[in-house]
């Protein structure tokens, strides 16, 4: 009840402030305040450029500059910054992607289980997880879009999208480079540079190097553990040769050779007497070995037809590979190690007319996507005296049509409607084998030998359309207010779980259904006291049905593993952003979010002769039975509030230009799972950061001086729970970086 008051009075706060001073703008226009005024943002959200306050849409925006006082090192930093919102590296891994948005999204990065945000990088679909962390370099801005996206973006974005768009060439030369060094023997560089080379066309890269010894050590190997080797390519040509032309062919390159991550045990061993280790420590005995590559080539074409109409053409297709190992254990045995290999590739074409004159605008617009997710692991079971064996590919081919148009009705009244139909139609192969012996299957370079028994073996083939529609209303209160409302509809393609098993559970042959959302939104955005601030701010309420479920339990002497359809629930919030220029030297920004997560129903079937979850001491008939848990399920990844705040003072030293910023960040607790797992489930924290930036006159170098987590904190990210006997109580926390500091030193040329 207290949080209900809360949010209340966050959002009822927002709107008083804003409808007095609309009330006080209207008797005297508002005025820009020269040097005090806040930066206009503008973004292209609805696939077209447009100022942030006319976007009936919940948006963040971070510009390069405000990415670099954040001292951001890559798009995990957007959950400090960003209300309502999670993204950070999947446990288990260095740079695959877990990102939620208002309680929605994906956290089992496994081979066709889809994501349920997008990620974008210049309107390009990254489609798997895998090396999806993407490193802050190169880049022109960051656009966080919260709620469905469904209709200008598609399948996958049921609870949002985010927007990487990199630099654009123009028809100057210039290089950087940039050299950093810092805690636990950091060494990054950062090379790039751009040049014309005559009639329009012109050509760029830029290189990025990222080593650090790890936060901890693999005391089993004296490997590293937390460490980071990750090398990034981007290169570009642009070719414009007039006004009404433009082509850009671009290539991107990432390669993580970081040492494997295998977590922190959270329980004693029953095997053994080690001791109690620093988090960042581990005592895992399957190796350090991982590789993750990927890499894309795009091709965009843009075609000024009119005054009017633009047709643009954005070409895509990437490929990932993944070899690495996963000590489930932590400890020299393996009693549950998982050595695995991922592969997918992807092709798409878009073709969109964006169309504007003075009454109307819009984008309108096809899309095609065919792609390959697959991938083979092990789960070497020690105690059990087997090696499980699971693989498969899902092949997608996608397609849809969609358009989204807005009406000036009045100078300040606008209507605008969208739409989108998507058909994906899917083909499945799974396999799940048992082999006698702890130690890697054929599959994983192990020993040929027989295999024991045969658990999943199947194909199946599926067709899920959905139509997902938007509509919004917005009404300019002043020249510098706007307000609208919204609903629109998102949804996340179904499939089969590559784990099941149809001996254990039957039903994983039929795989599992799209899930989808019906959202609402009420917002109201703009500019306060003659521009000095700019503010967002929205409330919102989201259906959330069919809800996919992803669950490992231990089960025997099988690992059980589920992707059900399994929940329906209510979510709703409201979310507050600001600027302000405090005075000529000083700024500041805010964010705060909060959401109300709540399960309606969690379906789970309980086998016959065990315990009922709603009441222990009674046991479940024989059969089983189907049990509605959602009172004692909730959320994962979903603090019920965060909060952010910045301040940046600027002024003049040494002839030079001098930026600190202060940055306070706040998580509420939240679930690692749906079940309640108070040995990994994290309580709330704080991060403290700073950001001192001096530039040189002229700009032609600058110092950088970065601290982050400066109070060290220790907070989990993620984890493993197969706390039982037989997998000798593997219950593992994965963290976040502690305390670290680091300068830089960038020539511009």
């Amino acid at each position: 009840m207290t949080s209900m008051w809360k949010a209340a009075l966050l959002a009822g706060a927002a709107w008083g402030v804003a409808a007095t001073t609309a009330g006080a703008q209207q008797q005297a226009p508002a005025s820009t305040s020269g040097d005090l005024a806040v930066e206009q943002v503008v973004v292209t959200a609805r696939r077209r450029e447009e100022n942030l306050k006319d976007v009936p849409v919940a948006v963040t925006a971070f510009s390069a500059e405000q990415l670099e006082r954040q001292g951001a090192s890559d798009i995990t930093n957007l959950q400090q910054t960003t209300p309502n919102v999670t993204v950070q590296v999947a446990r288990g891994s260095n740079s695959t992607l877990i990102s939620y948005i208002r309680g929605i999204g994906q956290q089992d990065p496994l081979w066709g289980y889809e994501p349920g945000v997008g990620l974008y990088v210049d309107d390009v679909y990254i489609y798997r997880p895998q090396g999806a962390v993407l490193d802050v370099f190169d880049v022109q801005r960051i656009e966080v879009l919260r709620g469905p996206q469904g209709t200008l973006y598609g399948r996958n974005t049921i609870g949002g999208a985010i927007k990487y768009v990199t630099n654009r060439l123009d028809d100057e030369t210039a290089a950087r480079i940039k050299g950093t060094v810092g805690s636990y023997n950091q060494r990054d560089l950062l090379v790039s540079g751009k040049t014309p080379i005559g009639g329009g066309f012109s050509v760029g890269g830029a290189y990025a190097l990222y080593k650090r010894d790890g936060f901890g050590k693999n005391l089993t190997t004296g490997a590293e553990h937390y460490d980071k080797d990750v090398q990034a390519i981007r290169l570009s040509a642009e070719y414009a040769p007039n006004d009404d032309l433009f082509f850009r062919l671009a290539y991107d390159k990432v390669q993580d050779d970081s040492n494997a991550r295998h977590g922190h045990r959270e329980l004693p061993t029953l095997v053994g007497a080690y001791p109690v280790l620093d988090v960042y420590d581990t005592q895992a005995g399957l190796g350090n070995d991982n590789s993750v590559e990927t890499e894309g080539v795009s091709l965009t074409g843009q075609w000024a037809a009119s005054d009017h109409l633009t047709l643009k053409s954005i070409t895509a297709s990437r490929k990932g590979h993944t070899s690495t190992v996963i000590d489930f254990d932590g400890t020299p045995v393996p009693t549950l190690d998982v050595p695995a290999k991922y592969d997918d590739r992807s092709f798409s074409q878009e073709l969109q007319a964006v169309y504007s004159d003075d009454v109307i605008q819009g984008v309108f617009g096809l899309y095609y996507m065919n792609s390959q997710a697959s991938g083979e692991f092990d789960t070497i079971a020690g105690n059990l005296g087997l090696a499980i064996a699971d693989g498969g590919k899902v092949s997608t081919q996608s397609v849809a049509a969609f358009f989204d148009v807005s009406a000036n009705f009045t100078e300040r009244f606008k209507v605008s409607l969208g739409a989108r139909a998507t058909r994906d139609h899917k083909r499945s192969s799974t396999f799940r084998l048992f082999y006698l012996g702890a130690t890697r299957t054929p599959f994983q370079g192990g020993v040929n030998r027989p295999i024991l028994q045969v658990r999943t073996n199947y194909s199946a083939t599926r067709t899920f359309s959905q139509f997902t529609p938007r509509l919004s209303a917005s009404y300019e209160l002043t020249d510098d207010l706007n307000t609208y409302v919204s609903y629109s509809k998102g949804f996340k393609s179904g499939g089969w779980d590559m784990r099941g098993d149809a001996i254990a559970t039957p039903q994983t042959v039929d795989g599992y259904d799209p899930e989808t959302v019906d959202a609402y939104e009420l917002g109201l955005k703009g500019y306060l006291f003659d521009r000095r601030v700019s503010f967002a701010s929205a409330a919102f309420l989201s259906k959330y049905k069919n809800q996919q479920v992803s669950t490992q339990v231990a089960l025997g002497n099988t690992i059980a593993s589920n992707i059900d359809n399994a929940g329906a629930s209510t979510l709703y919030g409201v979310e507050f952003e600001g600027q302000a220029r405090l005075t000529t030297n000083l700024s500041g920004t805010v964010a705060l979010g909060y959401i109300h997560a709540k399960y309606d129903t969690f379906s789970r079937f309980v086998p016959g002769g065990a315990p009922n979850p709603l009441n222990p001491s009674q046991l479940i008939p024989a059969g089983g039975q189907v049990v509605n848990v959602a009172d004692l399920y909730g959320f994962q990844n979903t603090p019920e509030w965060t909060g952010n705040v910045s301040l940046t003072w600027r002024g003049e030293l040494a002839g030079g230009h001098l930026a600190v910023t202060p940055m306070v960040s706040y998580r509420d607790s939240y679930q690692q799972f749906e079940q309640p797992l108070p040995l990994l489930d994290q309580k709330a924290f704080t991060l403290v950061d700073l950001t001192a930036i001096w530039t040189a006159p002229g700009d032609r170098y600058k110092l950088t001086l970065t601290g982050k987590n400066l109070t060290n904190e220790r907070y989990r990210t993620g984890g493993y729970n197969f706390g039982v006997a037989t997998y000798n109580n593997s219950v593992i926390g994965f963290y976040g970086p502690p305390r670290t500091v680091s300068a830089g030193l960038e020539l511009n040329f």
